[in-house]
């Protein structure tokens, strides 16, 4: 028994180093985007990526590439350890009950509840961390993370506040989550299953195991990342239009997710609205996902979980 506890605690710290390492890769392009897809006042003269990147630093220094990495740091581990745990224990339940579907289903289906649960936990510290990451220098609403929770409770209408863009949050994130493990569960599969000696070799902690070597992991978990990105972005831009509501000039179009869909159509159209900043977001999803299931995949092995 003492084992199995312990199984929980090292199934949930893989999954958080994993979300940390995933997150830190691709920060700064994190912090470009939110300023982008909300059009900051200070940065909406910069017509891409590229000239964002270039102006933070020399707007904010360097150390603003990572403004809200802190925040960052303190939701993604809780949500990188929720979401993989989770994973792992709906996949257990869904093949248990067996519910008459395809091995390849139920990792979608097991991938989409793992994603709306690990969002559900951790939402109002995404909440913050978008609010601090839009503060440009010199004009701070919010003094850090603890003052943040504290206007966002008293001005916005307490514990509700917090959960602003939930709908299209939890939306965008099934698709995601689910598409992300069912790629990636089913390119690895079928990788060791055709050809085991060429893209697989022993797990470190049980040679019974065949795992992926690390340059297809890293393969297989950017395929997924960018399928996954694909079928979800709109309902990113959404999400973010609606959590920063009261700080955007526009909030009273964007009260519901149907609201914002379609202002955001209607006003920008659909390359330049509904998948603004896509090709930043392939940039930073495809190394992100990369690294997070190849950090999970070789944390697993060092923790003995296989």
């Amino acid at each position: 028994a003492a084992r199995r506890d312990f199984y929980w605690l090292r199934s949930f710290i893989a999954g958080g180093v994993a979300g940390c390492c995933a997150k830190t890769t691709t920060a700064p392009l994190d912090r470009v985007k939110i300023l982008l897809q909300a059009h900051n006042h200070h940065y909406k003269h910069l017509a891409g990526v590229f000239s964002t990147l270039c102006a933070v630093p020399k707007k904010e220094g360097y150390l603003g590439l990572y403004k809200g990495n802190g925040a960052m740091m303190i939701r993604i581990f809780p949500y990188g350890a929720i979401q993989f745990m989770a994973f792992d224990q709906y996949k257990k339940v869904i093949i248990k009950k067996q519910l008459g579907i395809s091995g390849h289903v139920h990792r979608l289906m097991a991938g989409s509840m793992a994603g709306i649960t690990a969002v559900i936990c951790t939402y109002p510290l995404d909440m913050v961390r978008v609010r601090l990451a839009f503060q440009v220098k010199g004009e701070h609403k919010y003094m850090g993370i603890i003052h943040a929770f504290k206007m966002i409770y008293t001005k916005e209408g307490g514990f509700s506040g917090f959960y602003r863009g939930l709908m299209p949050t939890i939306v965008g994130m099934a698709p995601y989550a689910g598409f992300s493990f069912f790629t990636f569960g089913t390119l690895k599969s079928i990788g060791l299953a055709q050809a085991p000696n060429l893209l697989g070799r022993p797990s470190l902690d049980n040679p019974d195991v065949l795992v992926l070597k690390t340059h297809v992991n890293l393969l297989c978990g950017g395929i997924a990342g960018a399928i996954a990105q694909t079928i979800s972005y709109p309902l990113d831009v959404t999400r973010r239009r609606m959590q920063l509501g009261a700080v955007l000039p526009d909030s009273e179009k964007c009260l519901t997710m149907v609201q914002t869909l379609k202002y955001v159509y209607q006003q920008h159209g659909i390359r330049r609205g509904l998948y603004r900043g896509l090709s930043l977001n392939y940039i930073r999803c495809i190394p992100s996902q990369a690294v997070a299931f190849t950090t999970y995949e070789l944390m697993k092995q060092f923790l003995h979980l296989n």
